[in-house]
């Protein structure tokens, strides 16, 4: 049974990436997205910063060789006087002026693991890097998703308007031949318009929600054009419902939580290494004046030498230190608790949206026509001079207000799911 459950889970991923569909030209915008929006390039900008770091790192278990030159004026210096040959002559153990030239090399032998530990917390920085691409890429993925169904979105309402306005218009004609026969009054004819007028600005507000989602759509892929006409995501909520407990685990966003625990628990590990010694070797060659007896020459010289370094006391910076990066490992682990319950909450409330939305799309099937049919009747009743203008007047807003919920639902189901596929971290581009 155990193994049986360990090849689910691990095929979970893939079956649930099977269960979502989109059109192509949704994730070509997102593909372009990627290559045109700046944050991507930001993120992946961060990738070469860590691997740098790492190679800078790597670079600090090689020698290191400088060149030096010194020049010292020194008075007074130290006489003696000795008689040599019956005279008193002084004898002077360090020259006035004092010259040295050198090449200095130091190497360090053994750092009891200090490289290591830097070079491991540096894979850390490097791997968050990484995730931090892919969590860009999936919120800038979601955000294009939404600005794509909310121009399908206005395009549909807008096409209702048409709808509404060419009725409108057709009915004022037959107020106007009436009015023009004596069958109606010059106030019925001003009614119809001012109803045409008020539809007409409600079409321009969607009409100007259009242009500022498509200047989305140009500011996030570069492009702003969109031909989508449907709402056409598709993801199988019977799945991810089964899949509830873990997919919140596939999301990037508990993988950067899991990646800032690594980089606590490793910056912990080089904490605990300040206490521990070093050993280096050193060495250097070059020239200097000021050996007995012949001061003034400058002569060849040399040294060698193995070099150890044991801190004896840091007045408890480290242990302080150790248990600071500690409380940081559990403040993560804390947040990643944090961020699952958030997510499971997040989840359930998205599947009850799209189970909400599903049955109202098909309780407003009967209301459109109902009200389509309400339409129709009272269209011929007011061209046989039996209803009234305040009837299809009625009558069109009753259409077109079944019409737009029902367009509201599917636009808030379409916008469910692809917030569904978010929460869930699939990557249906």
């Amino acid at each position: 049974m155990k193994k049986i459950l360990i090849i689910a889970v691990t095929f979970l991923p893939f079956a649930l990436i099977a269960q979502v569909k989109t059109n192509n030209e949704l994730k070509s915008l997102i593909t372009q997205s990627f290559t045109y929006f700046p944050k991507v390039k930001e993120a992946e900008n961060a990738i070469n910063t860590a691997q740098e770091k790492i190679e800078l790192t790597k670079l600090n278990v090689l020698p290191t060789v400088d060149a030096s030159g010194n020049y010292t004026y020194l008075a007074p210096v130290s006489k003696v006087t000795f008689p040599i040959n019956g005279v008193n002559t002084p004898l002077q153990f360090q020259p006035n002026h004092n010259y040295s030239l050198g090449v200095n090399g130091n190497y360090l032998i053994y750092d009891f693991g200090r490289q290591k530990a830097t070079i491991e917390k540096s894979k850390t920085e490097l791997q968050f890097a990484k995730d931090n691409v892919d969590y860009v890429k999936g919120q800038l993925a979601n955000q294009v998703a939404v600005i794509y169904y909310n121009i399908v979105y206005l395009q549909k309402a807008i096409a209702i308007q048409d709808s509404v306005l060419n009725y409108l218009t057709e009915n004022k004609k037959i107020v106007q031949s009436k009015l023009n026969n004596g069958d109606a009054l010059k106030i019925d004819i001003l009614n119809i318009q001012a109803n045409i007028d008020n539809e007409g600005n409600r079409k321009i507000d969607l009409q100007n929600s259009l242009q500022k989602q498509l200047n989305l759509l140009s500011y996030t892929t570069g492009n702003s054009i969109s031909k989508g006409i449907l709402f056409d995501f598709e993801l199988n909520t019977k799945v991810v419902d089964l899949l509830l407990s873990e997919s919140v685990n596939n999301n990037m966003e508990f993988k950067l939580a899991a990646d800032r625990i690594k980089q606590a628990k490793a910056d912990i590990d080089i904490t605990k290494l300040h206490d521990k010694p070093t050993i280096a070797a050193n060495a250097g060659l070059g020239f200097k004046d000021g050996y007995v007896p012949e001061l003034q020459k400058f002569q060849f010289n040399g040294l060698a030498g193995v070099s150890f370094n044991m801190p004896l006391y840091t007045g408890g910076r480290t242990k302080q230190q150790i248990k600071l990066q500690q409380t940081i490992v559990k403040q993560n682990e804390l947040a990643i608790e944090t961020l699952n319950n958030s997510y499971k909450k997040d989840i359930q409330q998205t599947l009850t949206d799209i189970a909400s939305n599903i049955e109202r799309i098909n309780n407003t099937a009967g209301q459109i026509e109902l009200a389509k049919a309400a339409q129709t009747l009272a269209s011929v009743r007011f061209k046989n001079d039996v209803g009234t203008n305040l009837e299809i007047t009625n009558a069109s807003t009753n259409v077109q207000r079944a019409l737009l919920t029902k367009l509201q639902y599917e636009y808030q189901l379409c916008l469910a799911k692809v917030e569904l596929a978010r929460l869930i971290g699939v990557q249906y581009w």
